[in-house]
């Protein structure tokens, strides 16, 4: 099942277990005057009882934020690296080597950052501030080790994270763990 039918499936699924649609959550949502994303999913979720991955679908609605709201999807990447275009040669020597790994990998930007997905996501690039780059990686009962840091905020959608602040900190030890996230994803 492809992303757009996902997304659609999900706000079928919304209609269905909360009685109300996507655009009447939205109203209720936008009425609230939030300005962060986790103040929507936070109120979602405390409120009215919705899980995450419902929470997060209509708060990235309401805020219009989701890579839906952008035709031009190179577009949300451009934005990602407004004031840190030193981190772009990275992302893209990383998108790059990502993309040997296999067919199935779908690069999806999104307002903040880029998803990387197989079956499901596995991965997130973000240029996370001027002097860092953030790799998040979904990797189930692994510790931390080397460049791998363990995330331990239960809100975080990776469970790990690997900084960089250079194209030359892109190392086998880099990959061999987006690899391992990647494996364990399909």
């Amino acid at each position: 099942m492809d992303t757009a039918a996902m997304v659609a499936k999900m706000i079928e699924n919304l209609r269905i277990n909360t009685g109300k649609s996507l655009e009447q959550w939205i109203t209720i949502v936008r009425a609230k005057i939030f300005s962060k994303h986790g103040e929507i999913i936070k109120f979602l979720k405390q409120e009215h009882s919705f899980t995450h991955g419902f929470a997060n679908l209509v708060a990235l609605k309401a805020r219009e934020s989701d890579a839906d709201s952008f035709e031009n999807k190179d577009d949300l990447v451009n934005l990602q690296y407004k004031g840190k275009e030193h981190f772009k040669s990275l992302y893209d020597k990383l998108v790059t080597e990502i993309s040997q790994f296999g067919d199935n990998i779908e690069i999806a930007p999104k307002k903040a950052y880029v998803s990387l997905r197989s079956k499901k996501q596995f991965a997130i690039l973000n240029p996370a501030a001027k002097s860092r780059f953030e790799i998040g990686l979904i990797i189930k009962n692994q510790k931390g080790e080397g460049l791998l840091e363990e995330i331990k905020t239960s809100n975080s959608m990776c469970s790990h994270k690997i900084n960089l602040t250079s194209i030359e900190d892109i190392n086998n030890e880099v990959m061999n763990w987006i690899k391992i996230a990647y494996k364990k994803s399909i």
